[in-house]
């Protein structure tokens, strides 16, 4: 009785299967085994799928057909135990599934009988050694991969804003790609302001041209390759570690650990500013003299223009012309001239500050430059060791590595210093002549300028009542360098002689939710609670 087979061919991949030989071949020499030996085909099923597990379409379809209708073929005939399964596991299991159907698995090339004990053991060599074919291919193109991470290679598809290329002599790298490149140095930016959403940044880079989705602008801008890094992923003994790439960077490191900062919450988002109106320059910095609560401005219309006023929301009715408010202020900045001396030792001081600064920038630098200095002497001596047999690759391998990981850390800490400014004499000079005119430089600042001064000076709010200014409590370095009236000086018990209108009946009690009424009068934001006099 003539045996009925079904012809298995298969290859490892659809490329394999369209462009080579192997599946002719393996079909053209089964054909040939079943003529010579009379065998009936009934089928011949190609596969173009790896043999490490029997995850194959076309072999499920098949198993499948043969669980439903039994007694179909009595034989599967393949060429090689090796086009059959390269996993022995799998494949035993598989061979007792056969066996159940009354079906026979036999390789033509490496025939046995299954029924023979001792043929197992061939079966088993024939089996393992595809699978050991398999696992050392794999640890090659590991140890290759490891290889040419460490020396800073990007492998595999370019990341986005990259694309692939290949030099002349075969070798592949990877070069920035416009436009997409420029749209994620600007989504850098853009995350390091901290002005807006990522999720709007994200929106933006879009409509700019750069096609990813959500998940991978997160992970853009996540990925420490734009700044030249390449991860070397952990193996075995040896940790994780970044090392320089062969690429072009988009972006410097000291941008990319700005924009980690940002994202995790470590540099707090920037709220936007809210606009103020030209012609207000005092407007929030105004109280109520007679409510207490923070005064307004805006105009109103006459008969035939419109007027500026300040004015309480209240029911107070406080309101004055911002002219006339205006016009008072700047009379108040010119009594601020500084003291006899003053400017020469605000300049002497804060040329100390500088100079130490300088110093303790430079001094920085030359330790890290040492520490540099010590790992590589370190490796060097840890390389003399290896040559002269005094330790042995492993020692000399754990060595290099920690000595290779501090080194990028130290340099990347290098790089992110400032550079140094060597001289401030001019903007000093500058800044010495704004304290001396502090009235010009008021009135020819535009409203953000006037607003930036007013803040500086003045610690808290103040009062505008009967045509003058009252608590306006200067700031602790002002009241040192300008030269004031008796209002801000000191009497002979060393206390100051600003008049305030706070109860002296009352006990500090520390930071609290503060009153409706005590919120004008204390901008340091401490509440107060009425109490008996000790």
């Amino acid at each position: 009785m003539k045996k009925v087979a079904d012809l298995y061919v298969r290859v490892s991949t659809d490329e394999q299967a369209n462009m080579g030989y192997s599946q002719r071949n393996q079909e053209e020499v089964l054909r040939r085994y079943c003529e010579m030996n009379g065998v009936t085909i009934r089928k011949v099923i190609y596969e173009d799928f790896s043999a490490k597990s029997f995850e194959r379409p076309e072999w499920k379809k098949m198993l499948a057909e043969y669980k439903k209708h039994k007694g179909l073929i009595d034989v599967i005939l393949f060429l090689k135990w090796d086009r059959f399964s390269r996993n022995a596991g799998d494949s035993y299991a598989m061979l007792n599934t056969l066996q159940k159907l009354h079906i026979e698995a036999q390789a033509i090339e490496q025939p046995l009988d299954l029924s023979i004990p001792e043929s197992k053991m061939m079966l088993a060599m024939y089996l393992a050694m595809p699978e050991v074919e398999n696992l050392r291919r794999g640890l090659n193109v590991l140890h290759g991969m490891r290889r040419a991470r460490k020396e800073g290679r990007i492998l595999g598809p370019a990341p986005i804003g990259y694309s692939n290329k290949v030099y002349e002599n075969g070798r592949k790298y990877v070069a920035p790609k416009q436009p997409e490149a420029d749209i994620i140095k600007w989504a850098f930016g853009e995350v390091v302001k901290a002005e807006k959403p990522v999720l709007y940044i994200w929106e933006q880079a879009k409509m700019l041209g750069l096609n990813c989705c959500k998940n991978n602008f997160w992970h853009i801008i996540q990925n420490p390759v734009y700044c030249g890094k390449v991860l070397v992923p952990k193996y075995q003994n040896e940790e994780s570690y970044f090392v320089q790439g062969t690429h072009e960077p988009l972006i410097t490191e000291e941008t990319f650990y700005l924009a980690q900062d940002v994202l995790h919450g470590r540099s707090r988002p920037k709220k936007e500013k809210k606009k103020v109106c030209d012609e207000f320059p005092l407007r929030n910095f105004l109280i109520c003299p007679k409510c207490g609560k923070q005064v307004s401005a805006s105009k109103s219309k006459g008969r035939t223009a419109y007027y500026s006023y300040y004015h309480c929301h209240s029911s107070c009715g406080w309101r004055f012309k911002t002219e006339h408010v205006h016009d008072t202020l700047i009379q108040e900045l010119r009594r601020l001239m500084p003291r006899k001396g003053m400017l020469e030792l605000y300049k002497q001081v804060i040329l100390d500050v500088y100079n130490n600064q300088q110093a303790d920038n430079q001094s920085g630098k030359k330790e890290v430059l040492q520490q540099i200095n010590e790992q590589n002497t370190r490796l060097n001596k840890a390389r003399e060791l290896l040559l002269a047999d005094a330790i042995d690759a492993m020692d000399y391998k754990a060595i290099k590595t920690e000595c290779e990981r501090k080194l990028n850390l130290l340099e990347a800490k290098l790089s992110a210093a400032e550079p140094v400014q060597e001289r401030i004499d001019d903007l000093l000079e500058k800044a010495l002549y704004n304290l001396a005119h502090i009235d010009e430089r008021y009135e020819n600042a535009d409203i953000n300028g006037k607003r930036q001064i007013i803040g500086s000076i003045f610690s808290e709010k103040f009062i505008f009542e009967e045509n003058n200014f009252r608590t306006a409590k200067l700031n602790e370095a002002v009241a040192l360098i300008y030269k004031l009236d008796k209002a801000f000086s000191e009497n002979k018990n060393g206390q100051t002689s600003i008049k305030t209108d706070l109860s002296k009946e009352v006990t500090r009690i520390g930071f609290e939710p503060m009153t409706p009424s005590l919120e004008g009068w204390c901008s340091i934001q401490l509440s107060y609670r009425a109490g008996k006099r000790k």
